[in-house]
């Protein structure tokens, strides 16, 4: 399946990369942190929303004024670090009730200081942004999604899909008139993170229910790797977690972190029980 044409968007902010889908879906890239986490700004007639708001570096606001002149709010699909850093130059931010306390707590540098080491960057960082100091304030939601909510943006629509596994309030938005897919950190082309062996029944369900999606989807846009990527991933996905599930042996192995490869993708998966014991031993 062929995937839709993109066009480079020139920016003054060397940090960001933007990609423009047609019609009115940017794919807003930071390449030189190894994560390679992407947000996407999707327009409808009347306001815009932005999924996740990246590391934290530079200024995304502007950088999205750029592209829009629309209201825009902020949907979280997940509060891991890197996909709230620029929450706090937004006014208006949704998050699923799972994980809004999350978003209180803001972030301490002890947990940023690590990801802005020279070993997890592969190009320079913004003038004035010191890796040392660098933290993230509190940034309490503005309002919530839970699963089946409809976010009208004006001949535009996007319905949230709680899918938890990755965290225990991770969403996917669905905009089902244009056959577009947007799979957050819950389905990408590359190693899949579960914090526990609790979470893969979780994560597999998720998976499964993205899986089902795949004659109304005709393109996925994730939140790492590759993007955008064909639908046809989401089964394989789903069939990999499910065979780490089921027992499937690590390809390596350290302490309590497994990770399991796969035909272009991979699990990585933490608190293991010690080699040679079941976990309900």
């Amino acid at each position: 399946m062929a995937m839709p044409a993109t066009t480079d968007i020139v920016t003054d902010q060397p940090w960001f990369s933007v990609r423009r889908v047609e019609p009115g879906i940017f794919i807003i890239e930071e390449p030189w942190q190894k994560e390679l986490v992407k947000s996407y700004l999707v327009e409808g007639s009347a306001r815009a929303v932005l999924i996740d708001t990246g590391c934290g570096v530079g200024d995304l606001r502007r950088l999205v004024a750029g592209l829009t002149s629309l209201p825009v709010t902020v949907v979280n699909s997940h509060a891991h670090w890197d996909h709230i850093g620029s929450n706090r130059q937004f006014d208006e931010i949704l998050i699923h009730p799972a994980e809004a306390a999350e978003l209180v707590k803001g972030v301490p540098n002890s947990t940023l200081r690590p990801a802005f080491q020279p070993d997890q960057l592969t190009g320079p960082l913004p003038a004035g942004f010191d890796p040392d100091t660098v933290s993230f304030p509190p940034t309490p939601a503005t309002g919530l999604v839970n699963d089946g909510d409809v976010l009208d943006l004006g001949e535009r629509t996007l319905e949230i899909l709680h899918t938890p596994g990755h965290s225990p309030g991770g969403i996917c938005l669905l905009d089902a008139a244009n056959r577009m897919l947007f799979s957050t950190d819950v389905a990408y082309a590359g190693y899949l993170y579960v914090d526990t062996p609790d979470d893969l029944p979780v994560y597999a369900a998720s998976l499964d229910r993205l899986a089902g999606l795949v004659p109304q989807v005709d393109v996925v846009f994730p939140s790492h790797d590759s993007s955008p990527i064909g639908p046809d991933w989401l089964p394989r996905l789903r069939d990999g977690v499910q065979a780490v599930m089921a027992g499937r042996e690590p390809d390596r192995r350290e302490g309590d972190f497994g990770q399991f490869d796969f035909d272009g993708f991979g699990v990585y998966l933490w608190g293991m029980p010690e080699a040679g014991r079941s976990s309900n031993s």
